[in-house]
């Protein structure tokens, strides 16, 4: 980010390359629109290159990209809002299984799968963004502080509460899903 910043458009190529996919996974999970998301990507990227200049080099890249995905994903709320939509649906977290799993294993799985994304449907924002940053984006509890703006302590506390709100929701979703296959 530093040769683009210093004026060699061109290595934003490579940091596309290397970076969209989980900036795609992580606005994914926020939002639950892969269609939607892929536009999101396309904004953080123009902002990257319109914004370089605020990049010092102090901190690490993936704290300034995420820091910016925060704010297009925090804009595009407030203007689905304005809409009177809702930014995700819950009908298009539908992920593809593979492999050779037998039929009936496969829908169970799916379903586990539908209910968990769900669940984190029904997270607040704040939640969602914590779990999705600290599971998802496998990323440590001090770039995800260094994001938040906020202390790694302070981080811990939200994933813990998080994955209980997580935990409850699943939980609901799995038991009212049984009661009506009885």
């Amino acid at each position: 980010m530093l040769r683009v910043k210093a004026g060699d458009i061109d290595q934003m190529g490579l940091l596309f390359e290397r970076y969209h996919r989980p900036l795609f996974a992580f606005l994914y999970h926020m939002t639950g629109q892969a269609h939607a998301c892929e536009d999101l990507v396309q904004n953080v990227f123009y902002r990257m290159l319109k914004y370089r200049h605020t990049f010092n080099g102090e901190g690490e890249f993936r704290t300034w990209m995420y820091h910016l995905a925060r704010n297009i994903l925090n804009d595009s709320f407030r203007q689905t809002e304005r809409w009177g939509g809702h930014p995700f649906d819950i009908a298009d977290l539908t992920d593809k299984l593979g492999g050779g799993i037998a039929a009936d294993e496969q829908l169970e799985k799916q379903q586990e799968l539908d209910a968990l994304h769900a669940a984190l449907g029904k997270l607040s924002p704040e939640h969602r963004e914590v779990l999705v940053l600290s599971r998802f984006q496998e990323l440590k509890y001090e770039e995800i502080a260094a994001i938040l703006h906020t202390t790694e302590g302070a981080v811990k506390v939200r994933v813990h509460r998080a994955l209980g709100e997580l935990k409850k929701n699943f939980l609901k979703i799995e038991n009212g899903s049984k009661a009506h296959e009885l």
